[in-house]
């Protein structure tokens, strides 16, 4: 059995997030999947938006936003956020709100990880933005906590998967990082 062509729109599992930012005086979320760490010092994320989309503006005028990771119990709310435009309903009201450091970037209370990002630079490309931010807090409940550090498990994230537009809960844990691969290391000299 070999490999098969299956095309350039394939699977890319990625977080589901719900970016926030502030359009006269309103705090707005959208649902966005295309959400990555890209340096790490300074910590910055990046997140790509159509251009078309509302929240962008707030993005842009405000210099701040948000990255909300939401759990697996508000998967109804994540997903409404993605296809209704803040330009026609207030989407903040289906939500309990926070403000950080920056004052500009809302935040969702029952997300189990809120990031508040400053703008460091918006790159253009032919469909989407990508918005690059530094990111100057993040926030947690102790209950999302083991031993002090984000237990994945506890906070029941979501991915996305796509072209296929699914959400999956996040699954079990298979190895420590920069570790479980140490084993063939040993094989190679046992």
């Amino acid at each position: 059995m070999g490999k098969i062509s299956i095309g350039v729109n394939t699977f890319v599992p990625m977080p589901v997030t719900l970016v926030g930012s502030v359009i006269e005086g309103k705090p707005n979320f959208m649902t966005a999947a295309w959400v990555t760490r890209i340096n790490a010092t300074p910590p910055y994320l990046a997140v790509g938006l159509n251009k078309t989309r509302y929240t962008a503006l707030g993005i842009r005028d405000k210099r701040t936003f948000s990255i909300n990771l939401p759990g697996t119990d508000i998967v109804i709310e994540t997903d409404y956020c993605g296809f209704v435009s803040g330009k026609n309903v207030d989407k903040s009201a289906i939500f309990e709100l926070f403000y950080g450091e920056l004052k500009t970037a809302p935040m969702i209370e029952k997300c189990p990880l809120c990031i508040e990002c400053k703008l460091v630079d918006v790159y253009e490309m032919p469909t989407n933005n990508i918005f690059i931010g530094e990111i100057a807090a993040a926030y947690t409940e102790e209950k999302y906590l083991t031993n002090g550090e984000l237990d994945i498990k506890k906070m029941d994230l979501m991915i996305l998967t796509m072209p296929d537009n699914n959400y999956w809960a996040i699954g079990e844990h298979v190895g420590d990082a920069w570790d479980i691969g140490r084993k063939l290391i040993q094989e190679k000299t046992d």
